[in-house]
């Protein structure tokens, strides 16, 4: 893959293009699936109610992993993100009605730094509810 952004298209302040990503419960099962997490917080309403939830919850790697897709998805290469971390805020809540919850994510240029990168911040919401907290991507641009 090729970084399709250019270091010197960009400034500070320069805006990602936003993008939703859809949540369901078969979206958890394949998620644990792949990753192995098979807590019952993530697929099973009834234990999830148990221990204080307030429905079945999304993992928050997967959380996490959507909102960095908005980066890799405007840099054009995974490769090109050398830093990444957030912090978990709130829950994506995701109900067993046929349509789940989504996860909007939105970012911009917060900082030009050397060698070519840019520091990238991102805000997710659910439900309208900040999910994600000091969502931070350092990109290598071209």
């Amino acid at each position: 893959m090729t970084v399709t952004v250019r270091f010197d298209e960009v400034q500070v302040g320069t805006e990602l293009p936003a993008q939703s990503f859809p949540v369901t419960r078969a979206t958890l099962v394949q998620y644990a699936g792949a990753s192995g997490d098979f807590n019952p917080i993530h697929w099973n309403e009834k234990f999830a109610l148990e221990v204080g939830l307030p429905d079945v919850i999304a993992h928050g790697m997967f959380t996490m992993a959507e909102a960095a897709r908005l980066v890799t998805d405007w840099v054009g290469d995974p490769g090109a993100v050398v830093e990444y971390g957030v912090r978990f805020t709130k829950p994506v809540v995701v109900p067993n009605d046929g349509v789940g919850a989504t996860v909007e994510v939105t970012g911009k240029v917060a900082a030009l730094l050397e060698d070519n990168r840019v520091r990238v911040d991102l805000v997710a919401t659910s439900g309208g509810q900040k999910v994600l907290g000091m969502a931070r991507a350092v990109v290598r641009l071209g």
